[in-house]
Formats: C-alpha cells, structure tokens, sequence
C-alpha cells in the first residue's frame, strides 16, 4: 500500500480522476494505493463469494457483489471492500457506477503488507457508516474475525479457524465451513 504524501483531503472528485487501473481507496481523505491481491487472496475470496452466492440464490434477500465496486460512503471515505451484500430493503443505495452508502456486510482479506488498514482505519469507518456485520479473513493466521454492529459500535462476536464453522449474524442460515475457505495447495 502506498500513501499519496501531497498534503491534502482526496475527494471522490479526485479518486474519478485517477486512471482507471490504479486500484485506490480515500480514507478520510487519505488516497491509499496499494497492488493487485495474491493468488491465496484471490482463491479465499472466490471460495467466500461462491457461498454466499449460493446462499443468496436460495434466499433472495439481497445482492453480493466484490471488488473492484465502489462504496462511496461520504466525498472523503471511498472504498472497494473484498465483498460486500446489500439487502434488498437498502437496493437504493445501488447505482450503475457504485453503492451510495453503507452495505449491510462487509467482508475484508487481508493482505500481507497492510492489516492495520483493514483491523482498523476501515474497521472504523465501517463502524461510523453504520455496516451490520463485518468480517475480517486473515490468510496468515486463517482466522476470520466477525464484528457486529450493536448500537454505534462493533462487537467482536468471535475469532474462528480452521475446524470451525461460522453463521452470519445477519444472514440467517448462511453458514461457513472454515475448511472450504483455507484449502491447502494441492
């Protein structure tokens, strides 16, 4: 992840501007750049969506998308979370070019280079703009690390691994086998 160093707030006006490979995201008004996601990444995040795809397909409650898919959570803190669902109810905040607003769950991997941007700048912001549920996957460790917005502030309602399985606090019956996520190369 690089940190653009000119001394100013970045604006979504400005992250439109930049070209259209660049993947970028404005943390209050910080422009944070950072690579493509390795192979382990990748493979977590497809094995994550494919899921809850599923899931969604059974129980047509809302929509899943992945990166790269603009959140636009204010002109200061635009993101593009690994994957995020919207509820059907909360559909209005879509538009063709991004979502205009908060998801509903948001799941972040984290890369190698970067946690602190994941466990704690964006943690916060997801926090402040009112996302339900949060996870966070830790390919390192292979834990993921499952937060709850009660009132104004996430609860840490538990850290799983492998041998474990979640269920989304949010999504009723969606669960997730920990062993289907963190497969070894084989």
């Amino acid at each position: 992840m690089t940190v653009l160093h000119e001394k100013r707030k970045y604006t979504y006006e400005d992250y439109c501007q930049l070209p259209e490979k660049v993947r970028a995201e404005v943390l209050d008004g910080e422009l944070l750049m950072s690579p493509s996601p390795f192979r382990k990444h990748q493979e977590i995040s497809r094995e994550i969506e494919f899921r809850l795809c599923q899931w969604v397909e059974t129980h047509p409650l809302g929509k899943v998308y992945n990166a790269p898919f603009d959140v636009v959570l204010s002109q200061y803190d635009i993101v593009q979370p690994d994957l995020l669902y919207i509820s059907n109810e909360r559909r209005s905040i879509l538009t063709e070019a991004n979502v205009q607003g908060a998801p509903d769950f948001v799941i972040e991997i984290l890369s190698s280079g970067d946690k602190k941007r994941d466990t704690i700048k964006k943690k916060g912001i997801y926090e402040k703009y009112g996302v339900k549920e949060y996870w966070i996957v830790d390919p390192d460790t292979e834990t993921i690390s499952v937060f709850i917005l009660e009132g104004e502030a996430f609860q840490e309602k538990g850290i799983y691994k492998r041998g474990q399985v979640i269920e989304s606090f949010l999504l009723p019956g969606f669960t997730l086998v920990l062993e289907d996520v963190f497969k070894s190369d084989e």
